[in-house]
């Protein structure tokens, strides 16, 4: 019998292959990485984000190919640091703007546009988890296949980092879960279970919102573009202190 969430009409599991999104911000000096921004610059911060966002489209390519590869994106590239590279990765992509008012419902929205073209599971990661693989996205998408209804990986900070959707209505649930906080993971599995939802987690990451943070990833994910990034940006630091 097919489960009902509570703000839906009942809908069973989506056909065929998983599909990746990923949901981004465009790479604005002043709009994104802002807590790494205080302490690296908005320049250096939207140079990482960009990397991060490069690191994070080869992933999904990886597990998924480009055809089955989408990006909700919000802003314009234009602005963007490294806008010429990040044009180039995503060209064989489906790219859609966000909608919704706040991020919960930019992600409930996003989750449902792409399943409705895809008519697919759905993996979802954003753009702070430079460090995920293709095979990790794969193993979540492996998860769905073999049954699950919701894939949820957590973040260190009690958040999460991948969410992956076997049922598309499911994502309406995220409208009622307040984002980026320490009990938001939490709340999302809970959310998820209330509506029914057989809840698998998946692999734990750390996310990149502070120069500590920064540091980690870069440390434990030296081949990733955001590694060469954080190793320029560090230099040009350190220079910029000697000639003060």
């Amino acid at each position: 019998m097919t489960r009902r969430p509570q703000d839906g009409p009942a809908l069973g599991p989506v056909a065929g292959p998983a599909v990746g999104l990923v949901v981004a911000k465009a790479p604005v000096p002043g709009r994104v990485k802002t807590r790494l921004g205080a302490s690296a610059g908005p320049e250096a911060a939207a140079r990482l984000a960009a990397a991060a966002l490069l690191d994070t489209l080869d992933a999904c390519v990886s597990a998924f190919g480009a055809a089955r590869c989408y990006l909700a994106l919000d802003g314009d590239l234009a602005d963007a640091a490294d806008a010429e590279h990040l044009t180039a990765a995503m060209a064989s992509w489906t790219v859609l703007p966000q909608r919704g008012d706040g991020f919960a419902a930019r992600l409930t929205h996003a989750h449902r546009d792409v399943a409705a073209k895809a008519q697919a599971p759905v993996v979802q990661v954003g753009m702070d988890t430079p460090q995920a693989t293709g095979e990790d996205l794969r193993r979540v998408a492996d998860r769905l296949h073999d049954g699950a209804d919701a894939v949820l990986g957590p973040a260190e900070d009690g958040g999460w980092w991948v969410l992956g959707l076997a049922r598309p209505e499911l994502a309406g649930v995220l409208a009622g879960v307040e984002m980026s906080t320490a009990r938001t993971g939490a709340e999302t599995r809970a959310a998820l279970e209330a509506a029914g939802a057989v809840v698998v987690t998946g692999p734990s990451m750390r996310d990149v919102d502070d120069v500590d943070d920064a540091a980690h990833v870069a440390e434990l994910a030296p081949d990733t573009r955001f590694a060469q990034c954080w190793a320029l940006c560090s230099e040009q630091a350190l220079a910029a202190g000697v000639r003060r």
